[in-house]
Formats: structure tokens, C-alpha cells, sequence
């Protein structure tokens, strides 16, 4: 029997497998990927990657010869169709596999374009995987022309590598403005105005009424009655966390696989971490989708797996590189009511996020001085004045002092 079975060789699987390890666990240990490629990093695919500027070795998050040095039994290309609670097994390949504790780190999947509006089309791409990336990497030719479904980050990272390489670029968002789920209106100005400048067409307040083309996409028809031409397509509308395991074993699901504080399922068992698992937050459940999320949940998890009892508190921070732009954001943004600019000075400026007096999130547009003041005021609990922070005679180091 495996002592401990990891189901999802993402970010969240790998931390944890190599977690256990660090934790001395003596046990067997089985990581289970449905991919070819050994745990990667996925926020480079959208960007260097499908730049051209990053190979896929790099991309890993250890060589190979790491898994089997560690004892850690790292099986690829292995999509596991079920969970038998009562056995304790799944099955995989084919293959029954018992297990005594079982981790879901299943990640999340690419919403897709419906069927009726075109989605299933030739030329029409999600970006979540390396095999969605090198799928469309060929598409990327001068000149060509590139509609992006979404204003989200993703389709705008998509759309500023497509305008990088010189092709004619629109993207189409349904939402009011761009970022509309996940940033306050002025940081969403401050990219749609870099993306103007860089030549990408953005259309808001519109929605996508279908896609064109007989077999493959050549354009798109939107709800107001414009046609755009298209060479390609990509849809970035969003993810889902992967639950569909959970599910059909009969786990507690809520808005992802929910877990307690620990990170254990509703089966005392299995455990989940990362992009497909909700937790204990602030009287409500939340779930994350970040690189951080996967990585310090995970390896919450794993010392709980070996008896830690430590609640999960997360830290979360995020990043999105568009043209020479950076950003990065400490903190969640949910519930604020007031937003303060620092700056810009320069190519640089911050969004400050506030609910009342509380400091809830910062994002730091080319300013890593901004983004680290932010996230230790965040992790410490502490909120500056927001007078402080919108004065630029105001040190940022005086604010964390």
C-alpha cells in the first residue's frame, strides 16, 4: 500500500510530495500526473513561454532526477478515473492503487467557449496547459490577426505577447471594463492605457454572440452586431476548480472540494490543497488561485497529513507581467470601498485598497518598494492612513517603521 497517494501534478502536488519529504516522512509516496511534462510552473505560459523566451526544462518545478532521489514515486501520463473511499484505492490507468491518506491537489481547468457559440472551432485556444500553449504557439506570426475572448489577465497577457510579436490584437470583454472581477477601475485605466499605446484594440460592455467559421474560426460576431476577422482565437473566460473525483467519490463540495482549517476533505482520509479546494475564511469559505495558495496550502497540508494540527491562514500575493510592465498584488481586495493612488512617478504608481481604515490590498504597478511596504503592513494587520500613503513626501519605509 502507498502510504500517502497525491493526486494532481501541478504547483500544490509538487510542494506537497517534496513537503513530506522535508518533514522526514519515511513512508511511500505516489504522485500522480495526467500530463507528460513532470510539475510545472503555469503562470510562465501565458507569458515567457508563449513569448519564446522561456524552454520548457525551465518551466519545471524540479528535474526528474529530484522525484526519484527523494523516494517519491512520480508517475506521469496516469489519469485517475475514480476514488473507492471504503477500499481506500484509485484507479489509475487501469491500475488499482490503495492508499492510506489520499491528497486531491487537482488544480483547476479552462473554461471553454460553448459549442453553440463557435467554441469547438479549429484555431480557438484556452491557455491553461503547456500541450494548450505549444498548441497555439505556432499561430503567433506577424501580421496575423488575434481576438482575445476575456479582459481578464490572462487574455491580457496572451494579447500583449500576440502584440509583441506584431499581430493585429482585439480583445473583447463582456464586463463594463477590463479586470472587472479582479481590480479596481483605476488599475484596470492604467492597463487599458498601456495597451493602447502598445497598438491592442480593447472592446468593453460587449458580449460575444458567436464565433465564425465553417470549420475553422475566421472570425467573431459580437452582441451588438460587429463582426471581427480573426486568424485565431483564444478564450480566456475564466477557470474552474477540478472537482469532477471529488464529486462522483461523494466529497463535500462547495465552491471547489471544501476543506477545514487543516485542509482535510469531508472524508477524515483525503485531503486537497491549491486552485481546487475551498477553506475556512473570515466566517465564509474562499478559494485562491495563485501560485502562493498552492504552495503554503500545500505544505500546511502535508505537515498536517503527519499529525502538524496547524490551521491554514493564507498570505496571498499575485503577479501579471504585460509588455515591460510588471504588476504585483499583496493582499485580497474583496469587500473594499476606497482606493488610493501613490504615484505615478514615473512608469511607476500603486492602487491602495481600503475597507473603512483597513488596508486590504496593494497593487504595485513597476514599484516592488509599493508591493513589499504593502504586504508587510497587510501581513501584520497594520493600515496606514490612507492621507500617508496618497503623500509622496511620505516615505514608504516610514509606513512599515
Amino acid at each position: 500500500m502507498s502510504d500517502i497517494v497525491v493526486i494532481g501534478a501541478g504547483q500544490a502536488g509538487a510542494a506537497l510530495v517534496a513537503k513530506l519529504r522535508a518533514l522526514k516522512f519515511e513512508g511511500s509516496v505516489t504522485l500522480l500526473g495526467e500530463e507528460p511534462s513532470p510539475p510545472y510552473q503555469r503562470p510562465p505560459l501565458s507569458k515567457a513561454y508563449l513569448l519564446g523566451t522561456m524552454e520548457e526544462e525551465r518551466l519545471w518545478l524540479r528535474n526528474r532526477a529530484f522525484y526519484a532521489e527523494a523516494g517519491i514515486e512520480l508517475r506521469l501520463g496516469a489519469r485517475v478515473t475514480s476514488i473507492d473511499r471504503e477500499a481506500r484505492t484509485v484507479t489509475a490507468g487501469g491500475e488499482v492503487l490503495p492508499y492510506g491518506q489520499l491528497a486531491l491537489t487537482t488544480g483547476s481547468v479552462a473554461r471553454r467557449l460553448p459549442e453553440a457559440a463557435g467554441g469547438g472551432l479549429e484555431g480557438v485556444f484556452t491557455v491553461r496547459t503547456l500541450a494548450d500553449v505549444d498548441a497555439m504557439r505556432p499561430e503567433f506570426r506577424p501580421g496575423r490577426r488575434l481576438v482575445v475572448i476575456g479582459g481578464g489577465y490572462v487574455g491580457l497577457e496572451a494579447a500583449a505577447v500576440g502584440a509583441k510579436l506584431g499581430l493585429a490584437v482585439t480583445v473583447v470583454e463582456m464586463a463594463p471594463r477590463i479586470l472587472q472581477r479582479v481590480a479596481a477601475a483605476e488599475t484596470a485605466d492604467w492597463f487599458r492605457t498601456l495597451h493602447a499605446s502598445n497598438g491592442v484594440r480593447i472592446l468593453e460592455g460587449v458580449a460575444l454572440d458567436r464565433l465564425l467559421g465553417e470549420t475553422r474560426v475566421t472570425g467573431a460576431r459580437l452582441a451588438d452586431g460587429t463582426e471581427l476577422p480573426a486568424d485565431f482565437v483564444i478564450a480566456g473566460v475564466g477557470i474552474r476548480p477540478a472537482t469532477e473525483l471529488a464529486e462522483a467519490a461523494g466529497l463535500a463540495i462547495d465552491n471547489g472540494i471544501a476543506v477545514d482549517s487543516l485542509g482535510r476533505s469531508s472524508d477524515p482520509a483525503i485531503w486537497s490543497a491549491g486552485d481546487c479546494a475551498s477553506f475556512p475564511w473570515k466566517g465564509g469559505r474562499l478559494r485562491l488561485e495563485s501560485v502562493q495558495n498552492a504552495i503554503d496550502q500545500a505544505e500546511t497540508v502535508a505537515a498536517n497529513m503527519l499529525g502538524a494540527g496547524t490551521p491554514y491562514v493564507p498570505a496571498p500575493w499575485f503577479w501579471s507581467d504585460q509588455f515591460d510592465t510588471k504588476l504585483q498584488i499583496a493582499g485580497l481586495n474583496l469587500g473594499y470601498d476606497r482606493v488610493v493612488t501613490r504615484g505615478p512617478e514615473g512608469a511607476s504608481v500603486s492602487f491602495w485598497y481600503y475597507r473603512g481604515a483597513e488596508l486590504l490590498a496593494v497593487d504595485a504597478v513597476n514599484d516592488p518598494r509599493a508591493y513589499m511596504a504593502g504586504k508587510r503592513l497587510i501581513e501584520a494587520g497594520r493600515s496606514p492612513a490612507p492621507e500617508q500613503v496618497a503623500d509622496p513626501a511620505v516615505a514608504l519605509k516610514s509606513l512599515i517603521a
